[in-house]
């Protein structure tokens, strides 16, 4: 079911996106619109995971170099049937962690150099418990592919922008006076819209890794005391990141409240944490 309901979220944002491209450039713009958006997807396919790590400056790590942490990830990969991922650090004493890969065959995790000071063992192994659920439940492609239509409608908005403002659109014909306005609404409207679906994904996600992790261990309690740390001291030491990049990781980089929690790529923390145990930590 939950592979279905993505499935259907990514249709609906190629649609969209071939939708603007026929709005741009009539026959044209949607055959063009739909070249990016096949390019882009096999670039998110198979390269994702490789610009994710190198963003972060994540090195690989053997089991010499990390054994607390290779020795979980090995241990928890065997329980949940899946190939051992390889391990990646990053530089950061920002305590974080994310999965990324096209499948659980090409998979990779990565942890900052801050969580493994942060956590307990127990902790540790319930956070990697939830990176490897979303190894399992494939999630990292997915996330990757929504992440990649987003930014494909984005900049599809912006030449269809500047496109009607030259009065270019309309498969060549100008459209009159309401081009510029249509163009601008587009601008801001489409990027919404991508964002928005992309986040839905990444929220729904989240509460199943949790909860995949929490049956893997045994143990929802060790994860839900592990998310209360690492939001606590993320916000003395943040870990700067990318919009583009904040949904990978297991606590968002940045979370604002109001109307910036709308558009923020993880569910609240507290909410996590009530469907890990039924209740607050104390």
């Amino acid at each position: 079911m939950n592979t279905f309901k993505s499935t259907l979220m990514l249709v609906a944002l190629m649609l969209f996106l071939v939708f603007i491209g026929e709005r741009i450039g009539g026959e044209n713009g949607m055959l063009i619109a739909f070249a990016i958006s096949v390019a882009m997807n096999f670039t998110a396919y198979f390269f994702s995971d490789k610009i994710a790590l190198k963003m972060y400056r994540a090195q690989p790590v053997t089991r010499e170099q990390m054994p607390r942490a290779y020795e979980v990830v090995e241990r928890l990969a065997a329980k949940d049937g899946i190939p051992m991922p390889k391990i990646y650090m990053i530089p950061s004493e920002s305590p974080n962690a994310f999965a990324t890969g096209r499948n659980p065959q090409h998979a990779s995790v990565a942890v900052t150099h801050g969580i493994l000071g942060l956590l307990d063992d127990e902790e540790l192994e319930g956070v990697l418990a939830h990176e490897l659920g979303h190894v399992k439940n494939r999630d990292i492609l997915t996330s990757s592919i929504a992440a990649t239509l987003a930014g494909a409608i984005t900049l599809i908005a912006r030449m269809g922008y500047w496109a009607e403002m030259f009065g270019y659109g309309g498969g060549g014909g100008r459209r009159g006076r309401g081009g510029g306005l249509t163009g601008l609404l587009m601008l801001i409207v489409a990027p919404i819209a991508a964002s928005l679906i992309q986040l839905a994904i990444s929220r729904s996600r989240e509460y199943e890794a949790d909860a995949t992790g929490a049956h893997t261990t045994g143990n929802p309690y060790a994860l839900a005391s592990a998310l209360q740390k690492l939001e606590d001291y993320s916000k003395r030491v943040p870990l700067q990141a990318t919009a583009s990049t904040a949904h990978l990781f297991i606590i968002a980089p940045l979370i604002g409240g109001g109307v910036g929690s709308l558009f923020s790529t993880h569910p609240p923390t507290k909410e996590r944490i009530r469907r890990l145990i039924g209740r607050d930590l104390v």
